[in-house]
């Protein structure tokens, strides 16, 4: 099987413009998430998919790899979806397992993606697989910025919002509380399906891509991970990433400068 990691980035974010070159210690945030994609040994490969030319100057100058892709696209995952296509074109490859990781995740394990990858190749139950993290704080279950997921007892998810679900108005004690991770895998299939698909209500009225998926009655699996990530939302973020960052036992394995292929 042939999986690759594609990181989806663009400059005009709506929440926070110009993130995917924020920089944390001194390198920019989409840099990170493409280095650590790669120290994960499921990952083939990775590519950055853009349509700022700066994210691609930039990735092509440190020895990365990017494609430039429309600016049209409102969703990460159309945007992958492209560069699925022209990634094959480029290297001559059928892409097995599209790895979807957002640019806004610089905390990312790369032992979070094997469990991710290997999962969706053992189970075979779900096309669409996804990462997702306990909630451990109320400010965070309250917060916009985070998607929250609820699960049948199978673990497939019944539906994914930016607002507080299960309502904790109608019920105040014990609840299992999930949130979404940017960590998604398609099988080519499925990637190439989304992109067909026709934009769904819910998906817009939550700006959550993969509802798109659910109210076209697909499968989506979700995997529960106990590796904490501090995701980038807005610019106040940054400080305490970086400060995490800065003990974090990943960054030293990053290629040398002038030293990737």
């Amino acid at each position: 099987m042939h999986v690759i990691g594609f990181i989806p980035a663009r400059m005009a974010a709506t929440r926070y413009p110009g993130k995917p070159m924020a920089r944390i210690l001194g390198m920019p945030m989409v840099e990170h998430v493409y280095w650590r994609s790669l120290l994960a040994p499921s990952i083939d490969d990775a590519w950055v998919c853009t349509c700022d030319q700066e994210i691609m100057d930039h990735m092509l100058s440190v020895g990365g790899k990017a494609v430039m892709t429309s600016a049209a696209h409102q969703r990460a995952s159309d945007r992958m979806a492209e560069a699925v296509a022209l990634v094959e074109e480029r290297t001559g490859k059928q892409v097995d397992l599209a790895v979807l990781v957002q640019g806004d995740e610089p905390m990312v394990e790369p032992e979070m993606l094997d469990v991710l990858v290997r999962t969706a190749r053992e189970d075979g139950s779900a096309d669409v697989y996804n990462l997702i993290q306990a909630i451990r704080t109320e400010e965070e279950f309250g917060s916009p910025d985070t998607v929250k997921v609820v699960l049948d007892r199978s673990w497939n998810a019944l539906y994914l919002s930016r607002e507080a679900i299960p309502s904790r108005r109608k019920h105040s004690g014990p609840a299992d509380r999930w949130k979404q991770l940017g960590l998604i895998a398609f099988t080519r299939q499925a990637i190439l399906d989304y992109a067909r698909l026709e934009p769904t209500p819910l998906e817009i009225i939550e700006s959550v891509d993969v509802n798109r998926l659910l109210e076209h009655g697909r499968r989506l699996r979700m995997i529960p991970t106990g590796h904490v990530t501090v995701a980038v939302d807005h610019p106040r973020d940054l400080p305490t990433v970086a400060a995490l960052m800065a003990r974090d036992p990943w960054v030293p394995r990053y290629p040398a400068p002038g030293t990737a292929v």
